[in-house]
């Protein structure tokens, strides 16, 4: 895991509503954190999303007790920081990126006055909450550890979907707001990428009223798909036994819980994505009928020294590429502004959606694609107060070239020259 610039600092940040301008518009999200918050221990962030309109405070708020976040609140019982971000038009329709983007924003917000754990972030939503969940699986799988898609289908888009990330997809047999088989697509996506043998998992019959979950491992470990198939239609909280949400009743909080709670720091290495295995062959796609209640790969490693000192001061970057048709090279000069020496650095930034980083030199890349770290080799762990370090690596892309964003070192921001 690595500690972030909020650790061992007394927070500014407190559970509440907080506003910022994002792509020249007024943005908003609603911050849940721990009562017994503690600044020396990295914590669980989890984002949710509201569904087509819905808000970020039915999200943060409904029902506190019981279905707080999807119910995850009371299930985290204070381990974890939660934010409910506030869709466009109560939406997620993330034009040319947008709200993945802000995401970033909160993400550098959060990460910089408290004390997160850079390899336990998630993302839940319902609906077109679960569409935005999905737009981050595909675009963000190296900032997000897993995510949870309910009764959700590919609404927000996906740049990028080709880099192992845990996805757990939930879906009503009956629903006909996305039907199953637009659900299942964006499942199907992430079978190929995390290396999941072909399958048909098995699904409930109709009037059963049960669920079924089904996972497959892969061969990227660490990287399961699990598909929950329940018998009813678009609701969020369904119940095995009987129709309609119920927040006290339902079985999804914890099931969606418990996939993201079996991930623990840190995250395992992906190897090289595979080759594309056949999708699974869906389950014949039931006749529709109205749900009771609807919510309108890194370079070869050269040995590493230990885990680097967090929190030291910021640093200056300067950056430049070399694209062609389907290719770019890149070269990173990390000036250093600390004070003190530091005994081991790691570099964090975003690669655009597309770009994966397929060989690198002077630093161990990891993943290869998202949200990047670029940790120090053993013969260069040791930089002094002033001086520059110079990595870089080389990657493909599928049309976007931008240069990496959102630059930190060791926890800290930088600033790009």
């Amino acid at each position: 895991m690595a500690a972030t610039a909020g650790c061992g600092k007394a927070p500014t940040l407190r559970s509440g509503a907080y506003s910022l301008q994002h792509n020249g518009k007024s943005r908003s999200y609603i911050l849940r954190v721990p009562d017994d918050y503690d600044d020396t221990r990295q914590h669980r962030l989890v984002f949710g999303f509201h569904w087509l309109n819905g808000t970020a405070t039915d999200v943060a708020t409904g029902q506190r007790d019981v279905w707080s976040h999807y119910g995850l609140q009371r299930l985290a019982d204070n381990t974890a920081i939660f934010v409910a971000p506030q869709g466009l038009d109560n939406g997620w329709a993330d034009s040319g990126g947008e709200d993945v983007t802000l995401v970033d924003t909160i993400i550098n917000r959060i990460e910089s006055d408290l004390c997160v754990d850079t390899a336990q972030l998630f993302a839940v939503g319902f609906s077109y909450g679960g569409a935005m969940s999905n737009a981050l699986a595909c675009a963000r799988p190296g900032v997000f550890r897993a995510v949870a898609v309910q009764s959700g289908a590919q609404l927000s888009g996906c740049g990028g979907g080709t880099q192992p990330i845990a996805y757990l997809g939930v879906h009503g047999l009956r629903d006909n707001v996305p039907a199953i088989s637009p659900g299942r697509t964006p499942r199907d996506r992430f079978v190929r990428a995390n290396g999941c043998t072909a399958q048909n998992p098995p699904e409930p019959s109709q009037g059963s009223l049960s669920h079924r979950v089904t996972t497959c491992s892969g061969r990227q470990p660490g990287y399961p798909v699990a598909w929950a198939a329940f018998d009813e239609g678009h609701i969020a909280a369904p119940q095995d036994g009987a129709t309609g949400d119920s927040g006290s009743r339902t079985w999804v909080p914890a099931e969606v819980w418990r996939f993201f709670t079996q991930f623990t720091s840190p995250t395992p290495s992906p190897s090289p994505s595979p080759s594309p295995s056949p999708s699974p062959s869906p389950s014949p796609s039931p006749s529709p009928s109205p749900s009771p209640s609807a919510s309108s790969s890194a370079s070869p490693s050269p040995s590493a020294s230990p885990s680097p000192t967090p929190g030291t001061g910021a640093c200056r970057v300067s950056y430049t590429t070399n694209a062609w048709n389907t290719g770019l090279t890149a070269a990173i000069k990390i000036t250093y502004a600390g004070s003190t020496a530091l005994n081991g650095w790691a570099p964090r930034f975003i690669l655009s959606p597309g770009q994966v980083v397929t060989s690198g030199w002077n630093a161990v890349y990891n993943p290869a694609g998202g949200a990047v770290t670029a940790t120090n080799v053993a013969h260069n762990a040791n930089l002094a107060a002033g001086a520059a370090i110079d990595i870089g690596f080389q990657a493909t892309h599928t049309g976007d070239t931008a240069s990496p964003a959102a630059f930190t070192l060791n926890g800290s921001s930088c600033t790009t020259a």
